[in-house]
């Protein structure tokens, strides 16, 4: 399958994603979440930060906290990869203040509307969304003191050129704090060519090694990868419908799950 053809499955899925109160179902979008927030609980966020943030902007769509470990200073600028409905930019737009600013990027429109209305719900006026795809960052060069981003970077077709776009908008000495999925070892032909199991950030994801050759290719430095734990898939398909869909046995869907890890990766310009 083609980038683009891969592009557009993706981007259809998380519109619907979009839509939803969270990875629960197909609920059209209102107030609350019903569990995504259970959900970021277990993968790194307190209960401050969840209800710090506009309702219905954690999707429960993470697979960890970038904004933990990316030690944001007021007054800096904050790029995220894959905004979603805006989750980690809000924040990250309290660590940098008003004189901060946060870029929220996703390919997604109906991502970039909910963001917006999200936006508006919390007064976020040093939060920006916009429309783009991360292998082309609609963000000027040398311009960004952190990358950040969420269970994002797997979906992209090519994670070489993503690194060089993250490296290209970074200021000297800027940083990436990333939190993605990776593998610790060879995926079966049936999950890797499975578009249900693309979607949940699972066939896409390459192996941690690769990862690491990506990001230092692109001419970073300190690079720290940090494996965070095992995990299950993230995107809006449910991690039983991707089961379902690839007929796995009990065997074969852990032995998927102790493939399939959490990962932070730190590194700078």
């Amino acid at each position: 399958m083609k980038d683009h053809e891969i592009k557009q499955i993706v981007r259809k899925s998380y519109a619907k994603a979009a839509k939803r109160t969270s990875c629960c179902g197909p609920q059209p979008a209102k107030e609350g979440a019903c569990c995504g927030d259970a959900k970021s609980k277990n993968i790194g966020y307190n209960v401050q930060e969840l209800e710090s943030v506009p309702e219905g902007s954690d999707l429960g769509l993470g697979c960890g906290n970038p904004v933990a470990i990316a030690s944001l200073k007021t007054g800096e600028t904050v790029l995220d990869l894959g905004a979603g409905a805006g989750f980690d930019c809000f924040l990250a737009a309290k660590k940098v203040g008003q004189n901060g600013k946060v870029i929220g990027v996703d390919m997604t429109p109906e991502m970039i509307d909910r963001a917006r209305e999200n936006a508006q719900k919390g007064d976020y006026d040093n939060v920006e969304f916009r429309l783009g795809e991360i292998e082309h960052l609609p963000v000027a060069d040398n311009s960004v003191d952190a990358v950040i981003s969420n269970c994002v970077i797997n979906l992209a077709p090519n994670k070489y050129d993503v690194m060089k776009e993250v490296y290209r908008v970074l200021k000297p000495g800027g940083r990436v704090a990333i939190s993605d999925l990776a593998l610790r070892g060879e995926l079966p032909i049936k999950i890797r060519n499975n578009m249900a199991a693309y979607v949940s950030c699972v066939a896409g994801a390459i192996h941690v090694d690769e990862y690491k050759k990506a990001v230092v290719s692109a001419g970073f430095r300190d690079v720290k990868f940090t494996i965070n734990k095992a995990t299950g898939c993230s995107g809006p398909t449910e991690d039983q419908k991707a089961a379902d869909t690839l007929k796995l046995t009990t065997d074969e869907y852990s032995k998927l799950s102790e493939t399939v890890v959490s990962v932070y990766i730190e590194a700078r310009k």
